[in-house]
C-alpha cells in the first residue's frame, strides 16, 4: 500500500508539473474544445431507438422526430447499375491483323499461280499444290487448280481481298464472338461470284484458315465508361418530413424502412463511426483554419491563451444553445417547429467576439460557426445562411460603440437582417407565404433580441473572468455619474476639468495614429484621480494665492506630487478599474523630472542635489496609449499656464514639450514613431486652437446703453416736431 500511495503521489505531481507548462495547457484546451464541438455537432437529441431488422413485423407506430434529407442508397444503386449496364462492351481494332491476313492469303494464291506455270505432269503439279495449301483439298480440286488459269486465280485474289478487307474494316470488325458468322458470310458471297467451283473451294478454305479477329475487347475502357456512367447518376435524395409516419403496427420492415430509420438515427444499428469521424475531421480542419488565420494576421491574439479560451467558450455556448433550440418539438405546429433553427442567436457570437477580441476575427468565426450550425441541423443550409447574415450584422453593428444604448440598437439591426434573410430563404424554398412571413418576423425579431440579451448579460462576467477591458466597460466608466469621477469633480474640480481637456487632446491624438481612442479618453479621465487625496497641493485646485508648497521643502513637495500616482493606483484598485486604465495611471508620468522643485532645490542647496529624488517612480509608458496621455497631460498643463496664448507660441510650446520628453527617454519603451509624434502634435494644435481661440471683444455695456438712450431721444423729438406741424 505505501508503494501504491507513493506512485499515486508521483503521478499527481507529474500531472501538476505538466499542466504548469503553457504548451500543455493550450493543447489540453484545444482537445477539450474539439471534443465538445464534435459532441454538439454529432450527437442528436432523439426519441428512443427501435430494435427492428428487415423482415420483422413492427409492433408500434414510428414517426419522424424531425425533417431530414438523406440519400436513398438502394434506388441510387439501382439507377447506377442500369446506367453501367447500358454501356456496351468497348472494342479496339488492330490494323496490323488485317495486313497479316491479306498477306497470308495472297502468299498462298501467289504460290498456287507459280505452280500452275511450272513444267511437268498434272499429277506432279497437283501434288505440289497439296503441299502449298495449308488445308485439305479433294484430288479433283487439286487437279483443276494445277491447270494454268491466271484469270480465275486473279479474280479469286481480288474477291477474297475485297471481302476480307470489307469485313475487317466494318463497324464491329472481326471479333472472337462473330468470327464464325463473318466467315460464313464471306464464303456465301464467294459462292455467288461465278468463279469455278474449285477456285471457290480454295477461297473459302483460305478465308476459314487465315481469317482471325482484328477487334478485341478493351476491358479498361469498358470499365472506365461504366464507372463514368455510374458517377453521372446523381444520388437519389429523399426528404422525410417531421411527424411523417415511417412504420405502422403490422408493417413488414423492408430495406427502405431501415434506410429511413438509420437516416433519422432511430435504428439500433452500429455506431455511425463514419459520420462521427467525418464531423470530427471537419471540425479539426476549421479549428486549424481559424488558428492559422490568427497566426498570420493577429499574432497577439494567437499568443494570448486567455483570448483563445474565450473564443472557444463563445462558440461552444452558442452551439449548445443551438442544440437546445433544434431539439424543441412543437407537436401542435410541426411545420413552424421545423423553422426554429432560425432562432439560433448567432448575432451574440459576432457581438461578443467583436467587442471583446477583434471584429475581423468575429466575421471569420461567425462564418465557421454558421457552417457548423447547418451541419448540426442535418444539412439545412437555410439555417446556416440566416445565422451568417445575423452574425455578421451583429459584428458591424457593434464595431463603433459610442454609448451603452448602441448594444440595444445592435439587437434591432440584427433582427432586421434576420427577418430579411428568413424571407429570402422562404422564397427560395417555395414555402407557404403565410408561414414564411410569420416565421420571418417572429423568429427573426426573437433572434435579434435574444442575441442582444445574451451579449449584455454575459459581457460583465466574461470581462471579469478574462481581464478584458471592452468598449462597453469603458463607456460605463466615462459617464460623469461614475462615483469616482463625481468624487474627483467635488473634491478636486480643477483636476477634473484638467482631465476632461486631457481626454479631448488624447482622444484626437489616438485617432490620428490609430490607437484605441476610447481607452485613451477614459484613461485620461482617471489618470490624476490620486490627487483626490491631497487636492490643494496641486495648483489647478488652489483657489487663492496661498500655496502650501511655499512652506515646505522642495523634496517634500516632490514627494507629495509624485505620490499621486501611487494614490491613484490604490483608488483604482479600490474601485476595480480595468487593468488597462491602471497602467495608464501608473505610466502617465513615466520617470519624468519634477523640474520646478528640482531647480528650486538646486537654488537652495547647491549642485549636490540627487536628481533621482526629484523623478517619478515610473515605469515609462509601455504603450502608445499611455504615451499619448503623458504628452497630452504635459501639454494641457503647460498651455493653461501661458499668459499670451497665440497660435505660434502654443505650437512652439507643444513641440518643445514633446522634444523634451523624447530627449529625456520617456518615449523609449513605447511603439510611437517620429511620424506618429508629428501627427500627435498636429492633433494637439487642432484641439488647442478650438479651446483657446481668440474671442470677439464686445463693447462696454454702459456705453451701449447711453447710445441707445440718445438714439431713442432723437426719435422722440422728431415725432414731436411732426405732431406740432
Amino acid at each position: 500500500m505505501p508503494f501504491f500511495g507513493s506512485m499515486r503521489g508521483k503521478l499527481i505531481n507529474s500531472i501538476v508539473f505538466l499542466m504548469k507548462k503553457r504548451s500543455v495547457r493550450r493543447g489540453s484546451a484545444a482537445v477539450l474544445f474539439f471534443l465538445l464541438l464534435t459532441f454538439l455537432v454529432t450527437v442528436d437529441i432523439v426519441p428512443s431507438k427501435v430494435n427492428l431488422q428487415p423482415g420483422e413485423v413492427s409492433r408500434e407506430t414510428v414517426r419522424s422526430p424531425r425533417t431530414v434529407v438523406f440519400e436513398d442508397r438502394i434506388k441510387t444503386e439501382e439507377k447506377r447499375k442500369q446506367a453501367a449496364e447500358s454501356i456496351p462492351p468497348q472494342y479496339s481494332k488492330k490494323d496490323e491483323v488485317e495486313s497479316a491476313v491479306l498477306k497470308d492469303i495472297g502468299t498462298v494464291i501467289q504460290r498456287v499461280g507459280a505452280v500452275q506455270q511450272e513444267a511437268g505432269t498434272e499429277e506432279e503439279r497437283a501434288g505440289k499444290i497439296a503441299g502449298i495449301v495449308p488445308f485439305t483439298l479433294s484430288e479433283s480440286t487439286r487437279r483443276v487448280l494445277s491447270r494454268p488459269d491466271p484469270e480465275s486465280l486473279a479474280a479469286l485474289a481480288r474477291e477474297v481481298n475485297t471481302l476480307v478487307s470489307g469485313a475487317m474494316n466494318s463497324k464491329n470488325g472481326v471479333t472472337s464472338e462473330n468470327i464464325g458468322s463473318v466467315t460464313g458470310e464471306i464464303n456465301e458471297r464467294l459462292s455467288g461470284t461465278g468463279l469455278p467451283k474449285e477456285y471457290i473451294n480454295l477461297g473459302q478454305g483460305l478465308v476459314k484458315h487465315f481469317l482471325r479477329p482484328n477487334t478485341f475487347l478493351d476491358e479498361e475502357k469498358t470499365r472506365l465508361l461504366k464507372m463514368a456512367a455510374r458517377e453521372s447518376v446523381p444520388p437519389e435524395m429523399v426528404t422525410i418530413r417531421k411527424e411523417e409516419k415511417i412504420l405502422e403496427p403490422g408493417d413488414v420492415v423492408t430495406a427502405e424502412h431501415m434506410q429511413k430509420l438509420e437516416a433519422l438515427g432511430l435504428s439500433r444499428g452500429g455506431v455511425p463511426w463514419r459520420a462521427i469521424i467525418g464531423n470530427a475531421m471537419l471540425i479539426a480542419l476549421l479549428m486549424m483554419v481559424v488558428l492559422f488565420y490568427l497566426y498570420q494576421q493577429n499574432r497577439e491574439i494567437y499568443t494570448n491563451a486567455g483570448l483563445l479560451y474565450l473564443l472557444g467558450i463563445v462558440v461552444v455556448v452558442i452551439l449548445a444553445v443551438a442544440r437546445g433550440i433544434l431539439s424543441i418539438e412543437l407537436t401542435r405546429s410541426p411545420e413552424f417547429g421545423e423553422l426554429l433553427g432560425y432562432m439560433v442567436p448567432m448575432g451574440a457570437a459576432g457581438m461578443l467576439i467583436a467587442i471583446l477580441i477583434d471584429s475581423r476575427l468575429a466575421v471569420l468565426v461567425v462564418s465557421v460557426t454558421s457552417l457548423l450550425l447547418a451541419l448540426m441541423a442535418g444539412g439545412q443550409v437555410n439555417f446556416g445562411v440566416v445565422g451568417l447574415v445575423g452574425g455578421i450584422t451583429g459584428v458591424y453593428s457593434v464595431s463603433k460603440l459610442s454609448q451603452r444604448e448602441d448594444l440595444a440598437k445592435a439587437g434591432f439591426y440584427t433582427s432586421a437582417a434576420n427577418v430579411a434573410a428568413i424571407l429570402v430563404m422562404g422564397i427560395i424554398s417555395n414555402s407557404s407565404p403565410a408561414l414564411v412571413v410569420g416565421s420571418a418576423f417572429f423568429l427573426g425579431i426573437t433572434n435579434g433580441i435574444l442575441s442582444s440579451i445574451l451579449t449584455n448579460g454575459s459581457l460583465p462576467y466574461l470581462e471579469n473572468a478574462f481581464g478584458i477591458t471592452s468598449s462597453v466597460r469603458l463607456l460605463e466608466l466615462s459617464q460623469p455619474s461614475n462615483p469616482l469621477l463625481k468624487k474627483l469633480l467635488t473634491e478636486a474640480p480643477g483636476t477634473y476639468h484638467h482631465s476632461i481637456l486631457v481626454g479631448n487632446l488624447a482622444e484626437a491624438a489616438a485617432e490620428a495614429v490609430g490607437g484605441e481612442s476610447l481607452l485613451v479618453r477614459v484613461g485620461a479621465y482617471y489618470h490624476d484621480i490620486g490627487k483626490i487625496k491631497r487636492p490643494y497641493f496641486f495648483i489647478e485646485n488652489q483657489l487663492s494665492n496661498d500655496n502650501p508648497h511655499d512652506k515646505i521643502a522642495p523634496t517634500l513637495s516632490t514627494l507629495i506630487l509624485t505620490s499621486h500616482v501611487r494614490d491613484g493606483l490604490e483608488l483604482a484598485k479600490e474601485h476595480k478599474l480595468p487593468q488597462a486604465i491602471m497602467k495608464i495611471i501608473e505610466q502617465h508620468h513615466g520617470s519624468s523630472l519634477v523640474t520646478y522643485f528640482y531647480h528650486k532645490a538646486r537654488e537652495n542647496g547647491g549642485d549636490n542635489i540627487n536628481e533621482d529624488e526629484f523623478r517619478y517612480e515610473g515605469p515609462k509608458p509601455q504603450t502608445k496609449e499611455a504615451a499619448i496621455v503623458m504628452l497630452a497631460d504635459s501639454v494641457e498643463a503647460a498651455v493653461r499656464s501661458m499668459q499670451n496664448r497665440t497660435h505660434g507660441r502654443i505650437e512652439g510650446l507643444v513641440r518643445k514639450i514633446m522634444k523634451d520628453k523624447l530627449l529625456d527617454g520617456q518615449l523609449d519603451e513605447c511603439d510611437l514613431t517620429f511620424k506618429d509624434l508629428e501627427k500627435i502634435a498636429q492633433a494637439f494644435l487642432k484641439v488647442l486652437s478650438g479651446i483657446f481661440h481668440s474671442r470677439v471683444e464686445y463693447p462696454d455695456l454702459t456705453k451701449e446703453m447711453e447710445r441707445r438712450k440718445s438714439r431713442h431721444g432723437g426719435i422722440n423729438k422728431q415725432s414731436a416736431g411732426r405732431g406740432s406741424a
